[in-house]
């Protein structure tokens, strides 16, 4: 099955994230009796703006992508401050595989055609394979990275922030900016004072931090 927008779920955040990032900052300063409803809005503004960015791996959250490739899995996995468990091509098998069709290519007649019989011959072989007896973690060799590759990610809000300012940058490849799209969207209801300050741009499906 084709598919052509990823589904960003989230799992997990830390609870009343931004107060214990508050408590954690102030602790450094002695200033925990400056703490009042709202306060943490501002002091942790303030921090982010002069680089005090540790105060932030104390809150972290989780989440579970589906509808992504196996290429932005590698692109994804390369942020190494984070925690990942992946669906195994070694163990699940992929007879039936959902495949990720970019843009660029579904919008384009021949490139599209070409695409899904190249799709389909894929998944007759690998089909074909297991039929022989070859093992599913052999088989899996023929797979394109456009297979769907589900996968859960979770990362400390420091590391979730660096992410989004590389991922988030018009340069990136779109898939890895459609998904961090929607993570940050999440987050900027979770934890709107660690992450508020990214502007987004949808129609360039960008987003950049205007704390400096």
């Amino acid at each position: 099955m084709e598919i052509t927008e990823p589904d960003v779920r989230l799992l997990a955040v830390t609870p009343n994230a931004e107060k214990l990032i508050e408590e954690a900052g102030r602790t450094c300063y002695l200033s925990l009796d400056r703490i009042a409803d709202d306060s943490e809005k501002n002091f942790i503004r303030s921090c982010i703006r002069r680089g005090h960015h540790s105060i932030l791996e104390h809150a972290s959250a989780s989440f579970r992508i589906l509808g992504a490739s196996r290429a932005f899995t590698h692109q994804l996995v390369r942020h190494r401050l984070a925690s990942y468990s992946q669906q195994s091509q070694r163990y699940v098998d992929e007879s039936d595989f959902n495949y990720i069709i970019p843009d660029a290519i579904r919008l384009h007649d021949g490139a599209r055609d070409l695409f899904r019989t190249y799709m389909e011959e894929c998944a007759r072989a690998y089909a074909r394979l297991r039929e022989m007896g070859i093992r599913k973690e052999d088989a899996r060799f023929i797979l394109p990275n456009a297979l769907e590759s589900q996968i859960v990610f979770s990362a400390n809000f420091r590391e979730l922030r660096a992410v989004f300012s590389l991922r988030l940058e018009k340069s990136a490849q779109w898939e890895i900016r459609r998904v961090c799209m929607r993570m940050l969207k999440l987050l900027q209801k979770e934890a709107p004072s660690v992450f508020g300050d990214f502007v987004i741009d949808d129609e360039e499906e960008t987003a950049r931090s205007v704390l400096r």
